[in-house]
């Protein structure tokens, strides 16, 4: 198990977490529980209670939603560091969806009390605004990209969003992402078909590169101007 110490620094490179003052990032892991999820394992579903405000610590988690017929919609990939599930304790409504875990994965639990008195802190208060208005950011170019750019542009956005760490957005990004394309097109809302026709265009051009549950970027520069279309 993590040390309270090392859970500490893991935590702490994650922007958000990192800049909380000190007190409160060792009031939030010492009230704190951790979790370990099996491969599928559901966190919370589509309209559960809110249960608290938790932080990704191994491993990887999805956020999802189903139709009426059962067709998968992945609205993010979360990756370790991320915190989330803030929006249900502010407002008290029920989860907005599925987080299931992609593979084992330990997730760090802060109950729903604890959260509520760090919240009467005025700096606390702020940061999650700030999480929250990033969040906001992160949607509105999800929306905007399903609605005003080609398919291809679509698919070459969301990849640089996934090699900045997609709902984390790390300032510096990594040439190799970790996604399926049966994930990536349930992302982006397009058939596998489409996508793999689009990634074979993308390899011809020497942008990136297939390889197994993995896509690497090879120009980052390149990329960006497909998503500029």
């Amino acid at each position: 198990m993590t040390s309270p110490l090392n859970l500490l620094s893991q935590l702490s490179l994650n922007p958000w977490f990192g800049a909380l003052p000190l007190r409160d990032r060792k009031r939030m892991l010492g009230a704190a529980d951790l979790r370990s999820l099996r491969p599928g394992e559901m966190l919370f579903r589509q309209g559960d209670a809110p249960g608290g405000l938790y932080a990704l610590v191994q491993g990887k988690l999805k956020m999802s939603t189903l139709s009426a017929d059962g067709k998968e919609a992945i609205l993010v990939v979360l990756e370790t560091g991320t915190w989330f599930g803030e929006i249900s304790l502010i407002d008290h409504q029920p989860r907005t969806h599925d987080a299931t875990a992609l593979a084992a994965a330990v997730v760090l639990t802060l109950p729903q009390p604890i959260f509520n008195q760090l919240m009467q802190r005025n700096g606390f208060a702020l940061a999650i605004a700030a999480m929250l208005a990033a969040r906001i950011r992160l949607l509105y170019g999800i929306v905007e990209d399903a609605t005003l750019r080609s398919t291809r542009a679509r698919i070459a956005r969301r990849l640089l969003l996934l090699a900045h760490g997609d709902a984390s957005m790390a300032p510096s990004g990594r040439p190799k992402v970790p996604v399926s394309q049966e994930a990536l097109a349930m992302m982006i809302g397009i058939s596998r078909q489409t996508l793999s026709k689009e990634l074979k265009l993308l390899v011809q051009k020497g942008i990136i590169s297939l390889g197994y549950r993995c896509i690497e970027i090879l120009s980052e520069t390149k990329l960006t101007r497909y998503g500029d279309e």
